[in-house]
């Protein structure tokens, strides 16, 4: 883990928006989150990642965006984070910073959008990061199954945004994999065996510890 951190804090151009310095300990919280997701993996699943830009607050985006089902919306929208195809990882340091304070509540926006870029390492954005072909197969059926019951509102173990889309499904259901895991293995057993295979982790017996 230290050695992927180190890694990365030089491989990877850490910015800040306008006249933002991020400090050391920033650029720290959020290389530790991002390789935390790497740790079972290689390190070349962050190749697109090249620029992670951090803005102190809340980002205001405008224009006009596609939403599921094909709706075209104008509103604002409120950015914690933003992951871009072939392009840079936008965080925003507040919402790190208040979500370090309580991981048990399930939300991490670094978590959240580096699992956007690993998704994204196959150059499409559908929820089906890389991986064996056996393992995709699994993966679309069960990502089918858990977004009908998040849709139906009958779901407590992942939060509702992850109805959005396949893509935002992996998003969620990889903060819940490591900030609320023992909760995940509970209310969905077999999208969280996946998500161990994937991630080749197993953060509930990690948090149970020695026997």
């Amino acid at each position: 883990m230290e050695d992927l951190i180190r890694i990365f804090l030089a491989d990877k151009n850490f910015e800040g928006t306008r006249d933002f310095e991020p400090t050391s300990d920033m650029r720290l919280m959020i290389a530790a989150q991002a390789c935390l997701l790497i740790l079972g993996l290689d390190y070349a699943y962050y190749d697109d990642v090249g620029s992670i830009i951090i803005s102190p607050t809340i980002i205001r985006q405008r224009g006009s965006r596609q939403l599921d089902g094909g709706i075209v919306s104008d509103d604002p929208i409120a950015l914690a984070g933003q992951a871009v195809l072939h392009g840079p990882v936008l965080i925003v340091w507040d919402t790190v910073a208040n979500e370090s304070r309580d991981p048990r509540r399930g939300h991490n926006v670094v978590f959240h959008e580096f699992a956007h870029k690993l998704d994204m390492r196959d150059g499409t954005v559908d929820g089906i990061p890389p991986m064996s072909a056996e393992l995709a197969g699994r993966w679309a059926s069960v990502i089918r199954s858990v977004l009908a019951r998040l849709r139906s509102g009958d779901h407590d173990g992942l939060r509702s945004y992850g109805a959005t889309n396949p893509a935002e499904l992996l998003a969620v259901a990889t903060e819940a994999f490591f900030e609320t895991p023992d909760r995940l293995q509970t209310s969905e057993p077999e999208l969280y065996v996946l998500l161990s295979k994937f991630y080749q982790q197993d953060p509930a017996a990690r948090r149970l510890g020695p026997g």
